[in-house]
């Protein structure tokens, strides 16, 4: 178990990448951690597991927790049993077993009689056996060093567990041990993966964005589809709320127009009916008021609706919209700035999109940068 309070983080540039998250794990869970990148999840990991602190709040453990990065380099110095933090117990154990019966070298071995046992059978079961504990990490693969790493929870059988993006170096037989030591292991893990197979053997995702962290209680399967019924709710209401600003711009522009109608009406008719000019200006400025009052009012109602506009577009998830800008044409409405004919890409000899994409966008005649957003 282990919880986060009012966790904030400030880069060394002073940018914030978290603001007060709170978080609550229970014993036992098994959570994704999911969200855009850039958005903090491996530092989050990180301050979990007090490789850096927080600028502010506090982490609260049940016990010590095993992290597994995702980069090794700051590690390459180092030898597996350094990187597993064993080489205390194995220099206890060698000068004991030497004939150096210290106290000093009892307190290294902690009573762990069968640590170089352990390490080397955890070693062997992630398919290490040749590897001795004396080898510098330095002259290991990407996917050995991923597996030094994972061995370590066999030897230390720690009761939290971090892994981030723990299959990137992996081949098909180390995911396979990976996928099986989550599914059966007894211990709280948080895990960043872009994995799907990974991610759908846990109970929990966890959606870490700019907003802060969102709790959905299943899988990574259950978290996507959720997802796409929030996006298709908001969608369908932004265009709602599109659809209320152009009739209230629309309204606003007739009202504007009939009154002008009726002023140049009424002012024609005061000339011919004689009306002196005192009480000419009198009806004038009567007429002013009461269309500077009406375009006051449509104002408000057009300034809450895209109020309400850039709430639902921050709301939207950042990967489904495309911003593009464009200066400002002075051509008439309707001019084809853009056209997109079954658009796709080849990536490994594979289409991006089962169907091309189609579509155009066209001029809105405005005077000034416009922002068009695609939604896909």
């Amino acid at each position: 178990m282990f919880i986060l309070h009012q966790i904030s983080y400030l880069h060394a540039n002073r940018e914030q990448l978290f603001d007060q998250l709170d978080l609550f794990v229970e014993t036992h869970n098994k959570i994704a951690l999911v969200g855009n990148n850039g958005t903090g999840k491996s530092t989050l990991l990180k301050i979990i597991s007090g490789e850096i602190q927080p600028t502010s709040g506090r982490v609260e453990l049940s016990s010590k927790p095993y992290y597994v990065p995702q980069h090794f380099g700051q590690y390459n110095d180092l030898t597996i049993s350094e990187a597993l933090k064993v080489d205390g117990k194995l220099k206890g154990l060698k000068a004991i077993l030497g004939g150096d019966g210290s106290e000093e070298n009892f307190a290294l071995l902690e009573d762990d009689w069968t640590i170089e046992d352990k390490c080397l059978r955890a070693l062997s079961n992630w398919g290490l056996s040749d590897l001795e504990l004396g080898k510098k990490l330095n002259s290991l693969s990407g996917g050995e060093k991923t597996k030094v790493f994972l061995s370590g929870i066999e030897i230390h059988e720690p009761q939290i567990i971090l892994l981030d993006e723990p299959s990137n170096h992996l081949d098909n037989k180390g995911r396979a041990l990976l996928y099986d030591l989550v599914e059966n292991i007894r211990a709280t893990m948080l895990i960043v993966s872009h994995d799907r197979t990974l991610l759908n053997l846990l109970n929990s995702t966890f959606e870490l964005s700019e907003r802060g962290i969102k709790v959905y209680g299943g899988n990574y399967d259950f978290y996507v589809e959720q997802k796409k019924l929030k996006q298709q709710a908001l969608t369908d209401e932004l265009h709602h709320r599109e659809s209320e600003l152009n009739k209230a711009k629309a309204i606003e522009r007739e009202m504007i127009q009939r009154q002008q109608k009726l002023d140049a009406r009424g002012k024609k008719k005061q000339e011919k009916s004689g009306v002196s000019r005192i009480m000419m200006n009198t009806l004038r400025n009567k007429a002013e008021n009461s269309t500077t009052k009406a375009k006051g009012i449509h104002a408000l109602k057009i300034t809450g609706i895209n109020d309400e506009l850039r709430s639902l577009r921050s709301s939207l998830a950042n990967h489904a919209q495309i911003k593009i800008d464009f200066p400002g044409t002075n051509l008439h409405r309707g001019k084809i700035l853009f056209k997109a004919n079954q658009l796709n890409h080849f990536y490994n000899g594979k289409k991006l999109w089962d169907v091309g994409l189609s579509f155009q966008i066209t001029s809105l005649n405005l005077k000034c940068p416009i922002s068009h957003e695609i939604f896909a």
